[in-house]
């Protein structure tokens, strides 16, 4: 422990295409916090590719760690653990976070703190309010993943149901690249939107009034290229080149698909609500980050009268200050050994 008795415990996140490291104390004060985007490297290719964010990694993994320990004020020496997230993401990315904080633990003799990434993304509105946010019902809605949890504690999830086909962030990046917009689609379509009319095409809301908690965005991605292309015509990667949209219909069909993700996300979450009788809601990833999520979140939670969390911008998307949720499994004695491995499947 160190002199002041603070715990501090470096996280790492390397999930996807972000490499990120964080010092969080027990107080859930934030130290030092880097996040190195990939961003430009993807871009050109309309999504994560892989094998390129492994190898971003691993040039960005040492610089990361080294500078936000430069920006914490302390020294390796003076951390109580290291933790990683270790699951679920791209098997490669987790595995370059998973051998620098194991060499770390093992260099350091610090315990070793595995890190679930959805878990984290709801401890994050944690992080950012400070306020006891179990139980609840958590939503993590991003690239990768849509899913809702029952969440007892910070140690305790249950998943409760998720997409069954694509995730909510993946939806908005095709559909970015349907109307010739800038990955990441996410930002792309909330721009595109503002100036459209949400209500211009009546876009599907699968799933929505069905009782099972799950997500489907599969017919409103088809739905969308089918209004732009038509039925059975050209491959998804020459669409944009096929049809020369204005400015006007760009932002209609933005909008109106926006919408519909949006009526998708917060009516199944409410629904969750009701199902388990909890009145918390926590949420937390990229597409999190939203303006048109958020204002029909809040409005829901007004009208519907539960306590609402949205983690804030910077923690929407990859982060390693989320990481913080190690600090309760830090108190809880849940230390790993040197051999854990990465778990990339989503674990249920």
């Amino acid at each position: 422990m160190t002199t002041d008795a603070r715990l501090r415990i470096l996280c790492l996140e390397t999930t996807c295409d972000e490499t990120a490291a964080a010092v969080i104390t027990d107080s859930l004060e934030v130290l030092g916090s880097v996040v190195a985007s990939q961003d430009s490297l993807h871009e050109k290719f309309g999504g994560v590719v892989p094998e390129i964010a492994s190898r971003a990694h691993l040039e960005n993994i040492l610089p990361v760690i080294d500078e936000t320990i430069r920006r914490s004020g302390i020294t390796l020496n003076e951390l109580d653990a290291i933790a990683v997230a270790n699951m679920p993401g791209l098997a490669g990315s987790l595995l370059v976070g998973l051998v620098a904080a194991k060499t770390l633990a093992l260099a350091l003799q610090k315990p070793l703190i595995a890190v679930n990434h959805l878990q984290a993304h709801i401890y994050a509105c944690k992080v950012a309010f400070k306020e006891e946010i179990f139980p609840c019902v958590g939503l993590i809605v991003s690239g990768g993943h849509t899913s809702l949890y029952r969440c007892e504690s910070a140690i305790d999830f249950t998943f409760l149901g998720g997409t069954i086909d694509d995730a909510a962030g993946e939806t908005f990046d095709k559909v970015a690249a349907m109307l010739g917009l800038p990955y990441p689609g996410g930002p792309s379509i909330q721009r595109a939107a503002t100036g459209g009319n949400p209500k211009a095409f009546a876009f599907p809301r699968s799933l929505l009034h069905e009782e099972r908690l799950a997500f489907s965005f599969s017919g409103l991605k088809t739905a969308v290229r089918y209004h732009l292309f038509g039925q059975g015509k050209v491959l998804f990667a020459d669409a944009p080149a096929e049809r020369t949209l204005t400015e006007s219909e760009i932002a209609d069909v933005a909008a109106s698909f926006q919408e519909a993700a949006v009526d998708c996300l917060v009516g199944k979450s409410v629904q969750a609500l009701l199902r388990t009788g909890l009145t918390t809601l926590c949420v937390g990833g990229g597409v999190a980050a939203n303006a048109r999520f958020r204002q029909k979140m809040e409005a829901a939670s007004q009208d519907k009268g539960f306590r609402l969390f949205i983690a804030p911008l910077a923690l929407c998307t990859d982060n390693a200050v989320m990481g913080a949720i190690a600090i309760e499994r830090y108190r809880a004695g849940l230390f790993e050994p040197l051999d854990l491995d990465v778990a990339p499947g989503l674990l249920r």
